[in-house]
Protein backbone atom coordinates (compact mmCIF):
# COMPACT_ATOMS: atom_id res chain seq x y z
CA UNK A 1 0.00 0.00 0.00
CA UNK A 2 1.00 3.45 -0.95
CA UNK A 3 2.60 5.44 1.78
CA UNK A 4 2.75 9.48 2.19
CA UNK A 5 4.68 11.11 3.98
CA UNK A 6 3.34 13.14 7.44
CA UNK A 7 3.56 17.03 6.90
CA UNK A 8 7.41 17.97 7.13
CA UNK A 9 8.30 15.31 9.11
CA UNK A 10 10.36 12.12 8.92
CA UNK A 11 7.22 9.87 9.11
CA UNK A 12 5.32 8.41 5.94
CA UNK A 13 2.21 6.68 6.47
CA UNK A 14 -0.12 3.97 4.53
CA UNK A 15 -2.76 6.26 2.19
CA UNK A 16 -5.42 4.13 4.33
CA UNK A 17 -5.59 4.97 8.06
CA UNK A 18 -7.87 2.20 10.49
CA UNK A 19 -10.06 4.71 12.64
CA UNK A 20 -11.05 2.55 16.15
CA UNK A 21 -13.25 4.90 17.24
CA UNK A 22 -15.90 1.99 16.69
CA UNK A 23 -13.64 -0.46 19.36
CA UNK A 24 -15.02 -0.63 22.80
CA UNK A 25 -19.26 -1.36 21.58
CA UNK A 26 -20.05 -1.15 18.60
CA UNK A 27 -16.91 -3.57 18.27
CA UNK A 28 -16.09 -6.06 20.74
CA UNK A 29 -12.10 -6.35 21.37
CA UNK A 30 -11.75 -9.89 19.24
CA UNK A 31 -13.92 -8.16 16.52
CA UNK A 32 -10.75 -5.44 16.92
CA UNK A 33 -7.88 -7.81 16.80
CA UNK A 34 -9.10 -9.48 13.71
CA UNK A 35 -9.68 -6.28 11.71
CA UNK A 36 -6.52 -5.03 12.82
CA UNK A 37 -4.89 -8.06 11.82
CA UNK A 38 -6.38 -7.83 8.11
CA UNK A 39 -5.38 -4.10 7.71
CA UNK A 40 -1.92 -4.58 8.90
CA UNK A 41 -1.47 -7.13 6.23
CA UNK A 42 -3.08 -5.37 3.63
CA UNK A 43 -0.22 -2.51 4.49
CA UNK A 44 -1.87 -0.63 6.75
CA UNK A 45 0.80 1.24 9.42
CA UNK A 46 -1.43 3.84 10.73
CA UNK A 47 -4.02 3.54 13.43
CA UNK A 48 -6.28 6.48 14.33
CA UNK A 49 -7.87 6.80 18.30
CA UNK A 50 -8.90 9.09 20.54
CA UNK A 51 -9.29 9.71 24.67
CA UNK A 52 -12.41 10.31 24.32
CA UNK A 53 -13.22 6.63 22.14
CA UNK A 54 -15.46 4.52 21.99
CA UNK A 55 -18.44 6.70 20.46
CA UNK A 56 -20.55 8.01 21.32
CA UNK A 57 -18.38 9.40 24.08
CA UNK A 58 -19.52 8.70 27.57
CA UNK A 59 -18.02 7.88 30.93
CA UNK A 60 -18.22 3.26 31.25
CA UNK A 61 -16.38 3.23 27.79
CA UNK A 62 -14.27 5.78 27.96
CA UNK A 63 -10.39 5.33 27.08
CA UNK A 64 -11.62 1.66 25.98
CA UNK A 65 -10.64 2.24 22.30
CA UNK A 66 -6.96 3.07 23.34
CA UNK A 67 -7.09 0.60 25.74
CA UNK A 68 -7.57 -2.56 22.93
CA UNK A 69 -5.32 -0.69 20.17
CA UNK A 70 -2.67 -1.14 22.62
CA UNK A 71 -3.27 -5.06 23.50
CA UNK A 72 -3.21 -5.53 20.39
CA UNK A 73 -0.16 -3.96 19.50
CA UNK A 74 1.87 -5.39 22.51
CA UNK A 75 0.47 -8.88 21.75
CA UNK A 76 1.32 -8.72 18.40
CA UNK A 77 4.99 -6.99 18.90
CA UNK A 78 4.32 -4.49 16.46
CA UNK A 79 5.03 -1.49 18.23
CA UNK A 80 7.78 -0.36 15.61
CA UNK A 81 5.93 -1.10 12.31
CA UNK A 82 3.02 1.29 13.80
CA UNK A 83 2.16 4.97 13.37
CA UNK A 84 0.00 5.67 16.12
CA UNK A 85 -1.81 8.56 16.44
CA UNK A 86 -4.35 9.46 19.07
CA UNK A 87 -6.45 12.50 19.99
CA UNK A 88 -6.95 15.30 23.24
CA UNK A 89 -10.49 16.35 24.04
CA UNK A 90 -10.87 20.55 23.54
CA UNK A 91 -13.22 22.43 26.20
CA UNK A 92 -15.95 20.69 26.75
CA UNK A 93 -18.68 20.25 29.66
CA UNK A 94 -17.77 16.50 29.65
CA UNK A 95 -16.47 16.56 33.27
CA UNK A 96 -16.51 12.61 33.75
CA UNK A 97 -13.01 12.78 31.07
CA UNK A 98 -11.09 15.64 33.92
CA UNK A 99 -12.24 14.18 37.37
CA UNK A 100 -14.59 16.64 37.96
CA UNK A 101 -13.74 19.68 35.38
CA UNK A 102 -15.04 20.51 32.18
CA UNK A 103 -12.17 20.13 29.45
CA UNK A 104 -9.62 22.55 27.89
CA UNK A 105 -6.21 22.25 26.25
CA UNK A 106 -4.23 23.66 29.33
CA UNK A 107 -0.76 22.51 30.55
CA UNK A 108 -2.05 20.52 33.20
CA UNK A 109 -5.06 18.64 31.29
CA UNK A 110 -2.78 18.34 28.51
CA UNK A 111 0.08 16.69 30.54
CA UNK A 112 -2.89 14.14 32.71
CA UNK A 113 -4.19 12.97 29.28
CA UNK A 114 -1.40 11.92 27.29
CA UNK A 115 -0.30 10.21 30.41
CA UNK A 116 -3.48 8.37 30.41
CA UNK A 117 -3.11 7.41 26.74
CA UNK A 118 0.25 6.43 27.31
CA UNK A 119 -0.88 4.08 29.62
CA UNK A 120 -3.85 2.79 27.65
CA UNK A 121 -2.08 2.61 24.50
CA UNK A 122 0.91 0.47 27.23
CA UNK A 123 3.61 2.54 24.89
CA UNK A 124 6.75 4.70 25.57
CA UNK A 125 5.70 7.68 23.17
CA UNK A 126 2.77 8.67 20.84
CA UNK A 127 3.84 9.00 17.09
CA UNK A 128 1.04 11.89 16.62
CA UNK A 129 -0.60 13.82 19.32
CA UNK A 130 -3.54 15.72 18.18
CA UNK A 131 -5.74 18.64 19.70
CA UNK A 132 -9.54 17.03 18.81
CA UNK A 133 -11.33 20.14 18.70
CA UNK A 134 -10.32 23.68 19.25
CA UNK A 135 -10.08 25.14 22.78
CA UNK A 136 -12.24 28.45 22.24
CA UNK A 137 -15.59 28.08 20.62
CA UNK A 138 -16.62 27.42 16.47
CA UNK A 139 -18.51 25.80 14.70
CA UNK A 140 -17.89 22.22 14.04
CA UNK A 141 -19.15 18.47 13.59
CA UNK A 142 -22.17 20.09 11.10
CA UNK A 143 -23.07 22.98 13.34
CA UNK A 144 -22.49 25.43 10.43
CA UNK A 145 -25.67 24.83 8.25
CA UNK A 146 -27.24 27.58 9.85
CA UNK A 147 -24.53 30.19 8.52
CA UNK A 148 -21.58 31.36 10.28
CA UNK A 149 -21.88 32.80 13.88
CA UNK A 150 -18.81 34.60 15.78
CA UNK A 151 -18.54 33.40 19.67
CA UNK A 152 -16.26 35.44 21.66
CA UNK A 153 -14.71 32.90 23.88
CA UNK A 154 -11.09 33.20 23.57
CA UNK A 155 -10.18 29.67 25.13
CA UNK A 156 -6.76 28.93 26.31
CA UNK A 157 -4.26 30.25 23.94
CA UNK A 158 -3.34 28.49 20.95
CA UNK A 159 0.23 29.63 21.91
CA UNK A 160 -0.25 27.69 25.23
CA UNK A 161 -1.57 24.63 24.16
CA UNK A 162 1.78 24.62 21.35
CA UNK A 163 4.28 25.41 24.42
CA UNK A 164 2.84 22.35 26.56
CA UNK A 165 2.88 20.33 22.95
CA UNK A 166 6.45 21.34 22.69
CA UNK A 167 7.48 20.14 26.35
CA UNK A 168 6.09 16.84 25.29
CA UNK A 169 7.94 16.30 22.40
CA UNK A 170 11.04 17.07 24.17
CA UNK A 171 10.23 14.73 27.44
CA UNK A 172 9.97 12.30 24.17
CA UNK A 173 6.12 11.47 24.84
CA UNK A 174 5.19 12.59 21.13
CA UNK A 175 7.05 12.45 18.26
CA UNK A 176 4.42 15.04 15.96
CA UNK A 177 1.91 17.27 16.62
CA UNK A 178 -1.83 18.31 14.72
CA UNK A 179 -4.82 19.24 14.92
CA UNK A 180 -8.59 18.10 14.32
CA UNK A 181 -11.47 20.02 13.32
CA UNK A 182 -9.48 23.09 13.00
CA UNK A 183 -10.13 26.43 11.10
CA UNK A 184 -7.74 27.86 8.47
CA UNK A 185 -7.21 30.83 10.72
CA UNK A 186 -6.30 28.43 13.74
CA UNK A 187 -4.04 26.50 11.59
CA UNK A 188 -2.08 29.63 10.29
CA UNK A 189 -2.17 31.15 13.29
CA UNK A 190 -0.44 27.90 15.19
CA UNK A 191 1.86 27.72 12.15
CA UNK A 192 2.91 31.01 12.66
CA UNK A 193 3.47 30.36 16.08
CA UNK A 194 5.96 27.51 15.52
CA UNK A 195 8.06 30.33 12.49
CA UNK A 196 8.15 32.63 15.68
CA UNK A 197 9.34 30.98 18.44
CA UNK A 198 10.69 27.38 17.67
CA UNK A 199 7.43 25.02 19.01
CA UNK A 200 6.30 22.04 17.14
CA UNK A 201 5.08 23.00 13.77
CA UNK A 202 1.49 20.92 13.15
CA UNK A 203 2.09 18.27 10.67
CA UNK A 204 -1.91 17.34 10.19
CA UNK A 205 -5.39 18.42 9.89
CA UNK A 206 -8.04 15.50 10.51
CA UNK A 207 -10.96 17.21 9.84
CA UNK A 208 -14.42 15.82 7.71
CA UNK A 209 -13.88 15.72 4.09
CA UNK A 210 -16.62 13.76 1.47
CA UNK A 211 -18.09 13.46 -1.49
CA UNK A 212 -20.95 15.64 0.43
CA UNK A 213 -18.80 17.82 2.20
CA UNK A 214 -15.90 19.07 0.31
CA UNK A 215 -15.38 22.43 2.81
CA UNK A 216 -12.00 22.05 3.21
CA UNK A 217 -11.23 22.78 -0.35
CA UNK A 218 -12.80 26.32 0.40
CA UNK A 219 -9.68 27.61 2.63
CA UNK A 220 -7.85 24.43 4.10
CA UNK A 221 -6.60 22.92 0.67
CA UNK A 222 -4.45 25.89 -0.52
CA UNK A 223 -2.81 25.37 3.47
CA UNK A 224 -2.50 21.49 3.58
CA UNK A 225 -0.07 21.76 0.44
CA UNK A 226 1.80 24.91 0.57
CA UNK A 227 2.40 24.78 3.99
CA UNK A 228 2.80 20.57 4.07
CA UNK A 229 -0.09 19.99 6.66
CA UNK A 230 -1.74 17.12 4.94
CA UNK A 231 -5.59 16.76 5.40
CA UNK A 232 -6.12 12.85 7.60
CA UNK A 233 -9.82 12.81 6.75
CA UNK A 234 -12.04 11.67 8.74
CA UNK A 235 -16.13 10.19 7.87
CA UNK A 236 -15.07 9.55 3.82
CA UNK A 237 -18.05 7.68 3.56
CA UNK A 238 -20.29 9.89 5.67
CA UNK A 239 -21.04 8.02 8.21
CA UNK A 240 -21.94 5.07 5.84
CA UNK A 241 -24.42 8.00 4.20
CA UNK A 242 -22.44 7.29 0.91
CA UNK A 243 -23.00 3.35 0.64
CA UNK A 244 -26.44 4.48 -0.14
CA UNK A 245 -28.20 2.50 2.83
CA UNK A 246 -29.61 4.95 4.32
CA UNK A 247 -31.87 6.48 1.01
CA UNK A 248 -35.33 7.38 0.96
CA UNK A 249 -35.24 6.91 5.42
CA UNK A 250 -34.25 3.50 5.40
CA UNK A 251 -32.73 2.70 8.38
CA UNK A 252 -30.69 -0.76 8.40
CA UNK A 253 -31.16 -2.80 11.83
CA UNK A 254 -27.94 -2.79 14.20
CA UNK A 255 -26.48 0.47 11.77
CA UNK A 256 -24.60 3.06 13.36
CA UNK A 257 -27.62 5.70 12.85
CA UNK A 258 -29.83 3.19 14.45
CA UNK A 259 -28.36 2.44 17.51
CA UNK A 260 -26.90 5.98 17.92
CA UNK A 261 -28.21 8.46 16.43
CA UNK A 262 -25.89 11.38 16.34
CA UNK A 263 -27.17 11.33 12.05
CA UNK A 264 -28.32 14.56 11.52
CA UNK A 265 -25.14 15.67 9.23
CA UNK A 266 -26.20 14.04 6.77
CA UNK A 267 -30.29 14.38 6.68
CA UNK A 268 -30.46 17.72 5.30
CA UNK A 269 -33.05 18.90 2.74
CA UNK A 270 -30.70 17.99 -0.58
CA UNK A 271 -28.76 15.00 1.08
CA UNK A 272 -30.56 12.00 -0.42
CA UNK A 273 -30.78 13.41 -3.75
CA UNK A 274 -27.35 14.27 -3.90
CA UNK A 275 -26.05 10.65 -2.61
CA UNK A 276 -28.41 8.96 -4.83
CA UNK A 277 -26.48 10.66 -7.64
CA UNK A 278 -23.55 9.64 -6.71
CA UNK A 279 -24.81 6.28 -5.89
CA UNK A 280 -25.51 5.93 -9.73
CA UNK A 281 -22.25 6.96 -10.50
CA UNK A 282 -20.61 3.70 -9.20
CA UNK A 283 -23.38 1.59 -10.53
CA UNK A 284 -22.32 3.52 -13.87
CA UNK A 285 -18.57 2.51 -13.05
CA UNK A 286 -19.47 -1.11 -11.36
CA UNK A 287 -17.57 -0.15 -8.44
CA UNK A 288 -19.34 0.00 -4.79
CA UNK A 289 -20.86 3.22 -3.46
CA UNK A 290 -18.51 3.12 -0.59
CA UNK A 291 -15.50 1.94 -2.25
CA UNK A 292 -16.62 5.21 -4.72
CA UNK A 293 -16.45 7.48 -1.93
CA UNK A 294 -13.48 6.43 -0.66
CA UNK A 295 -11.74 6.45 -3.43
CA UNK A 296 -12.69 9.97 -4.55
CA UNK A 297 -10.58 11.00 -1.05
CA UNK A 298 -8.05 9.17 -1.40
CA UNK A 299 -7.11 10.76 -4.67
CA UNK A 300 -7.20 14.02 -3.67
CA UNK A 301 -3.81 16.17 -3.83
CA UNK A 302 -4.01 17.45 -0.23
CA UNK A 303 -4.92 14.52 1.64
CA UNK A 304 -2.22 12.34 3.59
CA UNK A 305 -4.25 9.68 4.96
CA UNK A 306 -8.01 8.36 4.89
CA UNK A 307 -9.26 7.39 7.71
CA UNK A 308 -12.19 5.20 7.52
CA UNK A 309 -14.44 3.11 9.95
CA UNK A 310 -15.75 -0.55 9.39
CA UNK A 311 -17.97 -2.54 11.60
CA UNK A 312 -18.03 -5.59 9.85
CA UNK A 313 -15.84 -7.89 7.65
CA UNK A 314 -17.46 -6.95 4.71
CA UNK A 315 -17.47 -3.77 4.87
CA UNK A 316 -13.85 -3.64 5.74
CA UNK A 317 -13.03 -5.62 2.25
CA UNK A 318 -14.80 -3.02 0.19
CA UNK A 319 -13.46 -0.25 1.65
CA UNK A 320 -9.87 -1.89 1.39
CA UNK A 321 -10.42 -2.70 -2.41
CA UNK A 322 -11.22 1.35 -2.91
CA UNK A 323 -7.56 1.73 -3.44
CA UNK A 324 -7.56 -0.67 -6.95
CA UNK A 325 -10.56 1.77 -8.51
CA UNK A 326 -8.87 3.72 -11.56
CA UNK A 327 -9.75 6.72 -11.06
CA UNK A 328 -10.17 8.18 -14.62
CA UNK A 329 -10.83 12.01 -16.23
CA UNK A 330 -14.53 10.48 -17.01
CA UNK A 331 -15.18 9.42 -13.42
CA UNK A 332 -13.44 12.78 -12.29
CA UNK A 333 -15.69 14.52 -14.74
CA UNK A 334 -19.02 12.82 -13.31
CA UNK A 335 -18.43 13.11 -9.65
CA UNK A 336 -17.58 17.35 -10.42
CA UNK A 337 -20.85 17.53 -12.20
CA UNK A 338 -22.73 16.32 -8.93
CA UNK A 339 -21.01 18.59 -6.72
CA UNK A 340 -22.22 21.78 -8.89
CA UNK A 341 -25.69 20.74 -9.05
CA UNK A 342 -25.24 19.91 -5.15
CA UNK A 343 -22.47 21.99 -3.54
CA UNK A 344 -21.67 20.77 0.14
CA UNK A 345 -24.96 19.89 0.76
CA UNK A 346 -24.14 18.00 4.54
CA UNK A 347 -21.35 20.53 5.87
Amino acid sequence: MEKRRLGNSDIHVSVLCLGSMMYGEQMDHDGAFRQMDVCFDRGINFIDTAETYTIPPKPETQGESERIVGRWIKERGLRDKIILATKVAGRSPMQWLRRGRNTELSKSQIRFAVDRSLQNLQTDYIDLYQTHWPDRSVQNFGSDIQGYKHFKEPGVPLEETLSVLGDLVTAGKIRQVGVSNETPWGVMRLLNASEKTGLPRIQSIQNAFNLVNRTFEQGLAEIAIEERVGLLAYSPIGQGALSGKYLNGAMPKNSRAERFGRFSRYQTPSADRAIQKYVDIAEKYSVDPSSLAMQFVTTRPFVTSNIFGASSMEQLNVILNSIDIDWTVELERDVSAVHAEFRNPCP
